[in-house]
């Protein structure tokens, strides 16, 4: 598969997550405040929770019900409950089009 246009660059809004989904995969697209898209899975390793509904702070996109954060950059949970990481995608940018493939998984 390839990556596939997921949302456009407009439509992000710094500091905060977008949920969408590609090819049925959620997925939490953030703006940081340095300018670089991420995107991460969607849903906390600790429960079924979106992410997308919790904070943007740095490079963290906290949970809103419990209260993990994990790296925008390595999906790794940067405090308790949570201890698994989320997946990290690959982000294309084509034109105004963000793009990701959820078949592939950014190396970190």
């Amino acid at each position: 598969m390839t990556a596939i246009r997921v949302c456009a660059k407009s439509e992000l809004v710094q500091d905060e997550a977008l949920r969408v989904e590609a090819d049925g995969v959620p997925i939490a697209v953030v703006l940081d405040s340095s300018g670089e898209i991420h995107a991460i899975g969607d849903t906390c390793t600790h429960g079924d929770i979106s992410l997308s509904e919790g904070f943007v702070e740095g490079e963290t996109l906290e949970c809103w019900a419990h209260g993990s954060a994990f790296s925008l950059t390595t999906g790794k949970p940067l405090s308790l409950p949570a201890y698994e990481p989320v997946p990290v995608y690959v982000v294309e940018i084509d034109g105004d089009d963000v793009l990701i493939d959820p078949n592939v998984k950014k190396e970190v």
